[in-house]
Order: C-alpha cells, then sequence, then structure tokens
C-alpha cells in the first residue's frame, strides 16, 4: 500500500516540474478476490448471443421403425434406393442428427454486479497501481520510470502526435514498456485468427487524462497503449484479466481529479475490515493471552476392558 503523502509531478522533458499529494483512494485495501471476481463478470457482457440452427439436424423425415425388428429404436429415414434409408436420425448419436441440447440465443449471458463491488474492484486497482512491486510483477517495463504512480504534467493533455508521444514515454522510461508489448505481438492461437483477432499482443502503459485536447490521437497508436478519461475509470483496462497492478501514466488534473471522483463528496473509499491483518501476532500478544483461560489437558485415556475368559493377559492379571 502506497504511504507516502507527497508524489512528484514530472515535465515532458523527464524533469521533476512539481509535486502533489497522493489521492486517498490509492491507500484503499486490496482485495484480489473481489477484482477477480468483478472483472469475470464483466467480461461477460459484451458477449454475442450464438446458437445452432434450430432446425439443423431435424431436416428429414424420419421415424422408428418400433420394436421387434431387432434393431434400435432411434427414428430411421424411410424410403428406399439409397443408402440414406434406413439410417438413424435425428439423435445426438446418430451421423447427420441434431446434437445434445442444441444451444439457445435465450441462454443468460450477461451477469449484474453489485455496484459496491464494482467501486470496491475500481479502488483496489488503482491502489495496485501505486505498488511498484505489483506493477512489475504484472509484468510491465518499469526500471527506468523515476516514481511509480507516474504523474506528468497537464501539457501531456495537449500532445497530437504520435512522434512527440513516444518522446515523452522515452523521457520518462516508459517506453520500453511500449516496445515489450510491440515485440509480443503474435498470431493467435485457435479459430480467432480467421475471424477478425488475428493478432494478439500484451498490455503496455495506461494513460489517464482529465481533457482530451489530443492525447488519444497522439498515444492510441502506439502498440499495448490504451487510454482512459478519469470520469470514466474500467476494470477492465485497470486490472487486465483480473491482475491488479496495472502501469498508468497521469497527468495531474487527472490524479487531483479522483480527490472529487472518491471521498467525502463523492463515492465512499472502502475500508480495511482489521487495521492490522497479522492474525498470529494478534492471538500470541501478550494481551489477548492474559485473558485466555488455560489450556485444558486432554481428558485420560482408560483402556477398554478385557475379558479374562477369552484374553490369557487379563486372565494373568487376575490370577498371578
Amino acid at each position: 500500500m502506497a504511504a507516502r503523502p507527497l508524489i512528484s509531478v514530472f515535465s515532458l522533458t523527464g524533469d521533476k516540474a512539481g509535486e502533489t499529494t497522493l489521492p486517498e483512494v490509492m491507500t484503499a485495501p486490496m482485495r484480489p478476490d473481489i477484482v477477480q471476481f468483478v472483472h469475470t463478470n464483466m467480461s461477460k457482457n459484451n458477449r454475442q448471443a450464438y446458437a445452432v440452427s434450430p432446425w439443423a439436424g431435424k431436416q428429414v423425415s424420419a421415424h422408428s421403425w418400433g420394436t421387434g425388428r431387432a434393431v434400435a429404436r432411434i427414428p430411421r429415414v424411410g424410403g428406399g434406393g439409397t443408402s440414406r434409408s434406413g439410417q438413424g436420425a435425428f439423435g445426438n448419436m446418430c451421423r447427420g442428427g441434431r446434437m445434445f441440447a442444441p444451444t439457445k440465443t435465450w441462454r443468460k449471458w450477461h451477469r449484474k454486479i453489485n455496484s459496491t463491488q464494482r467501486r470496491y474492484a475500481v479502488a483496489s486497482s488503482l491502489a495496485a497501481s501505486a505498488v511498484p512491486a505489483l506493477v512489475m510483477a504484472r509484468g510491465h517495463k518499469i526500471d527506468d520510470v523515476p516514481e511509480i504512480p507516474l504523474v506528468m504534467d497537464n501539457s501531456i493533455e495537449s500532445a497530437k502526435k504520435t512522434s512527440a508521444a513516444k518522446d515523452i514515454l522515452a523521457a520518462v522510461g516508459a517506453l520500453a514498456d511500449v516496445e515489450k508489448a510491440a515485440d509480443s505481438k503474435k498470431i493467435r492461437a485457435g479459430k480467432g485468427k480467421a475471424r477478425n483477432r488475428r493478432y494478439v499482443l500484451r498490455r503496455g502503459p495506461l494513460v489517464v487524462y482529465k481533457s482530451n485536447d489530443g492525447v488519444e490521437q497522439a498515444f492510441r497508436n502506439l502498440p499495448g497503449v490504451e487510454l482512459c478519461c478519469v470520469d470514466r475509470l474500467n476494470l477492465l483496462q485497470l486490472a487486465p484479466g483480473g491482475h491488479m497492478g496495472r502501469f498508468i501514466i497521469w497527468s495531474q488534473s487527472a490524479l487531483e481529479a479522483l480527490n472529487d471522483i472518491y471521498g467525502a463528496e463523492g463515492k465512499s473509499i472502502p475500508e480495511d475490515l482489521m487495521a492490522n491483518a497479522d492474525l498470529a501476532r494478534i492471538i500470541n500478544s501478550d494481551e489477548v493471552q492474559s485473558v485466555l483461560n488455560p489450556a485444558k489437558r486432554a481428558n485420560k485415556k482408560y483402556l477398554r476392558k478385557k475379558n479374562p475368559l477369552t484374553s490369557i493377559k487379563a486372565l494373568a492379571k487376575l490370577d498371578p
């Protein structure tokens, strides 16, 4: 969890241009379980319905021969003079038959998600983006980045050319992450390569801005780079794959807008259920141990009574 109150603001040349306070939302508790759950359900909400044709496997005239013919009771194609006549039809075990339980378009495609959980997941993702270890664990190349979270001067929102965008990223050491994404471009495995989804590549930095004065046009053509307005933060971008720790480049106005979006005037910031999550330390502390009952000794175990008529040892004890 990021704990420092002040973070640096960098100019487009990579020099320190000022300081700003860390938004309170970036000290929210990090809950990877909630992030994973919300991401899984959100990613289901852009699917298109699909189903097999209702008539597939049923476009033939067939009826069962009934019992007594020493053949299965599956419907069979009528007629004669062709190899098709007499063959089984309709069933999912038949050649040319329909599938078992044909898919329907009225399947439950979309998932509802509690607004509270949704906001908790976004707050957790924002907090994780301020922890360098989690950003590196996600696979981002930030060895040359001077500080996490990386905050740029508001003039980044006025950049209009991709060449200028590359110079800005190179000045703050963020170009390595873009090159990592560009080098990862591969042809997709599976049938998606024939369905207008031919290439896949890793995610690079996420640029968050307050007002679009050209920043969208400048950064959108860089491989792996995504853009988002701070008023429309999206968990699918903040935690791709449900994994927290996205490398985010903020404009100063966007970072300061988080104080208005979250806090007393805006959305509530989640709080920790426990101030100290080290449960073993709490249980073993002197304060807790001093008021606990002493440990109970185990009950005395009694041996099972042996029958002296059937046990020689038991008989020897009675008559030594």
